[in-house]
């Protein structure tokens, strides 16, 4: 067990050795552009949680939720009703678009979306803005692609982090991004077990 030990202890040794010298080079900070993608679950749940560092952190942010509705999601009752003063939460969509069946409503509110999103990214105030489900808008062109990339990417300022959810984000907005991440489905209880959605879990 000692021979194990000491083993270990000197390769954590060289691992920590070569993480303090690359750490040494990462010296930039910047506001990030950030995008939560692909077919898994937990791209809006890692962007709450990302929200949940900022109040603890006492940085202002807000939430633009687009496509959801006026769904009775927990993370938007527990914002609204005890992080008010520290999170700003706006709804812009009127539900999943094969609900509403109506695209000029869809086009509406998802324009409506983006221009409270983008007077909150340029507010000097909030330092964290989530765009969440945008990506299903600008999918179906509810958006200009175009638009909203040269926004983030001339207008945004400087030290605000914006992060952006979604499947099937476009290629445009991947390569404008500073972080992507891809959330792979392995399973999923609706599609093997026929389980619905549920409290706690997805919303």
């Amino acid at each position: 067990m000692t021979d194990i030990n000491e083993r270990h202890n000197a390769k954590m040794k060289k691992i920590k050795a070569a993480r303090d010298k690359m750490m040494e080079t990462k010296t930039e900070t910047k506001g990030l552009i950030m995008v939560h993608t692909g077919p898994g679950k937990g791209k809006s749940s890692s962007g709450f949680g990302m929200i949940m560092r900022c109040i603890s952190h006492g940085m202002p942010c807000a939430v633009v939720q687009f496509i959801k509705g006026n769904w009775d999601t927990g993370e938007k009752t527990f914002l609204r009703d005890r992080f008010a003063d520290e999170c700003r939460f706006f709804v812009s969509g009127e539900g999943f678009t094969w609900e509403t069946q109506d695209r000029a409503r869809d086009v509406a509110a998802a324009e409506n979306g983006w221009r409270i999103a983008k007077e909150q990214i340029l507010d000097p105030e909030i330092q964290f803005v989530l765009l969440d489900e945008i990506n299903i808008a600008l999918r179906y062109d509810y958006l200009d692609i175009d638009e909203v990339v040269d926004f983030l990417m001339t207008e945004k300022p400087q030290m605000t982090h914006v992060v952006l959810t979604g499947r099937n984000a476009k290629p445009e907005l991947i390569e404008a991004a500073d972080l992507v991440t891809e959330m792979t489905l392995i399973k999923h209880p609706f599609k093997e077990l026929g389980v619905k959605a549920q409290k706690g879990v997805e919303f």
